[in-house]
């Protein structure tokens, strides 16, 4: 019988983003393969109660709280896990911080490492854990599970790490349980005069999705269109995501911007808005200047919504020949693949759409879940 210890705090939080998601449903899939195994079985750990969407406990899948929560991976998990040291064989966390001293062997999780190559925008504390924390559990894993071949690389780069010893396995779309319904999405949109067409951006406000740039470049497509007097129904700039750290500059832009009246800030979006966000809108816009993924790419081919991504980090490898790429450092360019989105012709769009569908297709969160139960088990069966 192998028994899994699992970090599942990533996953437990109210309302998800990012790495949260990924947790969430890497842990859900795993809870199915465990229950339908009888020679495995899980206690998943979590510094509080576990929320009500966490797998139901049964017999092989059990929760457990382990106190005190602050400090977490660096005194009361270690604490734990020496003191049970010989009940289990594995631990498997899918962030990035595994415990500061971990007495059995453990898979680690890598997102990306932005923070490598742009600490300045971070905040000083967030980065200095960045940095410790994550060199430590990728130091002392046995695997290392991640979400790109680009973060792959990474990982083999900048830490040195055996390609063997790294296991992509990528995230998928996650649909909301509920979407909004009709005369909620016709609410939404009047209250934010949300008009077709428009150009989307999804995810959080901060300094490394590149917004000032996209500003600069939605600036130089409305003025080149004014010049040349194609103003009607000239799309607007939706930027759909709560403020994040580091904002202030994106802010100022914004606010000073001459096309102020036609750009939207939504803030935070519920999930079940985001749908009709992507299908309403004529193009997705992720012009980040690092990207460990890339998963509003990935929606915006799951709603058939044409992708406009930089040609840099994770992203070519996310849209393949379904999106346009552009160079993010280049408002000039960024503008021209604006301009190429709105006067693509049908039978272009529908040419870009037969790609999506072959692309989104490439992304299941069953698949990446299967692949690293295989990987943990096999860990696993090495140190029994």
């Amino acid at each position: 019988m192998i028994h899994l210890a699992i970090d599942a705090n990533e996953a437990n939080i109210a309302n998800r983003v990012g790495s949260n998601v990924y947790a969430f449903h890497v842990i859900s899939k795993l809870a199915s393969l465990i229950k339908q195994d009888q020679n495995v079985k899980a206690t998943v750990l979590l510094s509080q109660s576990q929320l009500s969407d966490l797998p139901k406990e049964d017999e092989s899948w059990q929760y457990k709280v382990v106190k005190p929560s602050k400090f977490w991976t660096q005194l009361a998990l270690p604490l734990y896990l020496y003191q049970q040291q010989n009940k289990f064989d594995l631990l498997f966390t899918p962030g990035h911080y595994a415990p500061r001293y971990c007495p059995i062997p453990y898979v680690s999780s890598v997102m990306d490492l932005g923070f490598l190559h742009y600490p300045e925008q971070f905040k000083a504390n967030d980065l200095l854990q960045l940095k410790k924390w994550t060199a430590y559990s990728v130091k002392s894993a046995q695997k290392i599970v991640t979400i790109s071949q680009f973060s792959q690389q990474e990982i083999i780069n900048l830490y040195n790490k055996p390609k063997a010893d790294i296991l992509v396995a990528y995230p998928s779309v996650s649909l909301p349980e509920n979407e909004a319904t009709k005369a909620e999405v016709e609410k939404f949109l009047k209250d934010f005069a949300l008009t077709e067409p428009y150009f989307l951006f999804v995810g959080t406000l901060q300094p490394r999705k590149n917004l000032t740039n996209l500003i600069k470049a939605y600036e130089i497509f409305c003025h080149e269109n004014k010049v040349k007097k194609e103003t009607q129904s000239l799309p607007k700039l939706v930027i759909a995501g709560k403020i994040g750290w580091l904002a202030d500059s994106i802010l100022e832009k914004y606010k000073s911007s001459p096309e102020k009246n036609r750009i939207i800030l939504t803030d935070f979006v519920a999930d079940k808005f985001k749908p009709a966000l992507y299908k309403h809108a004529l193009a997705t816009i992720l012009v980040g200047l690092y990207e460990g993924f890339g998963i509003p790419a990935l929606e915006s081919m799951y709603f058939d919504t044409l992708p406009i991504v930089s040609n840099t980090t994770s992203l070519p490898e996310v849209v393949g020949e379904a999106g346009l790429l552009v160079n993010p450092h280049q408002t000039e360019v960024i503008a021209q693949g604006l301009q190429k989105a709105w006067k693509m012709t049908a039978a272009e769009r529908k040419n870009y759409q037969q790609k999506m569908a072959l692309q989104q297709k490439k992304f299941s969160w069953s698949v990446s879940a299967q692949k690293i139960y295989q990987l943990l088990l096999s860990v696993a069966s090495q140190d029994e």
